[in-house]
């Protein structure tokens, strides 16, 4: 049997990430996967010169200098920006919601005129402290916006009433009293010339690879090939649901190629009444247009996530984060595993939060430096 100073089980951007500073810093590197395929929820496959985001969009945006310097290392970024747009009963909004949004609801043409319609909303609803999602979005952008592009979509999205969820949910809602259709603000945004799937093959160069292999399956097998071992799957399974799983909503995807060139007109737009069964629709070939003659599609219904399912988004409600930290502490008595990512945290990550998160990790492990 080989042996290896790290053992990494899983191929994502964390677990890849992790295999190039190890590697960089002189260890032999094993990565597993039970996937067929490397990459995790960001791998893109190639079908009729269009690069799919197979498990959903996945944009690249930082403000971090360093990690949008590193990720350049092994890809060659296009300047994609995420403008998406919300569709209600077939009326068009933008998003982020902005004075477009603003204009098109109420007829207002200054940012003066929308913050006085927002506040107005807000002070006939009498909401002082939201209290979860729905008296949150009120605050932000008044009832109007939340009835017709929150409400529906969200309820899709969790499948739980908005007045059900937490308030933190929405927090991150991008509003803005400009005419920006950019979604993210970030100072560095794009997505890999190439997909995603060749940037994780250049970060796991150097490292053997072994796919279609379930470590929880042979545990006892793979824990004898590694003097480390950084875990990269959900915590609760690797405690074999001691605690009870934890909850997450996964995402079916239908995808389809169609032929004609152009199916909506952009890559992202989400359907934000509650008859649509579906949250959106993606068209893959805007994420890094050249005038391909075909087109592929991919609806997202998003669903509760049954054990053996593939988990997206952590239901971070009290319950399942009072059931994770049992796990956690379950977590600091192990020798040599480390647990991470966004399964092994039961956290939602941005893309770069994830790469400085494996850096700084890596880092202190492999060269005892505690920040980048």
């Amino acid at each position: 049997m080989k042996h290896f100073d790290v053992l990494i089980v899983g191929a994502g951007l964390y677990g890849a990430v992790c295999a190039n500073r190890a590697i960089a810093a002189g260890k032999s590197v094993l990565v597993i996967d039970k996937r067929s395929h490397i990459g995790g929820n960001i791998y893109t496959r190639e079908q009729a010169g269009i690069h799919v985001h197979e498990y959903g969009a996945h944009i690249f945006h930082t403000n971090d200098a360093f990690v949008w310097q590193f990720v350049n290392r092994f890809a060659c970024f296009n300047r994609f920006t995420n403008s998406p747009i919300a569709n209600y009963k077939g009326e068009i909004y933008s998003l982020p919601f902005n004075m477009y949004t603003f204009n098109k609801l109420w007829g207002v043409v200054t940012p003066e005129q929308a913050i006085a319609v927002i506040e107005r909303q807000r002070n006939e609803a009498g909401i002082e402290q939201p209290k979860n999602l729905e008296e949150q979005a009120i605050s932000l952008v008044g009832k109007d916006i939340y009835e017709k592009l929150i409400k529906g979509y969200t309820e899709k999205q969790w499948g739980r009433l908005c007045c059900e969820l937490p308030a933190f949910i929405i927090k991150r809602l991008p509003v803005r009293m400009t005419y920006d259709n950019n979604y993210f603000n970030a100072a560095y945004q794009g997505i890999p010339e190439g997909g995603y799937t060749s940037m994780i093959e250049k970060m796991l160069e150097g490292a053997e690879v072994q796919l279609e292999e379930d470590y929880l399956q042979r545990r006892k097998y793979w824990d004898k090939m590694a003097d480390l071992i950084i875990y990269t799957g959900p915590i609760d399974a690797f405690f074999d649901y001691c605690y009870e799983p934890l909850e997450y909503r996964s995402v079916r995807f239908e995808t389809e190629e169609l032929p004609i060139s152009n199916f909506q007109g952009n890559a992202v737009v989400n359907y934000t009444d509650a008859e649509v069964p579906y949250t959106r629709i993606i068209e893959h070939k805007w994420f890094d247009y050249k005038n391909q003659q075909t087109t592929i599609i991919s609806k997202e219904y998003s669903s509760e996530w049954q054990l053996g399912g593939e988990p997206y988004y952590p239901v971070n409600d009290e319950k399942n984060n009072a059931r994770y930290l049992l796990y956690k502490e379950l977590e600091s008595g192990l020798t040599k595993h480390i647990i991470a990512g966004r399964l092994g945290e039961y956290r939602y990550y941005d893309m770069d939060v994830i790469v400085r998160e494996a850096l700084e990790r890596c880092n202190k492990i492999f060269c005892g430096i505690e920040e980048l």
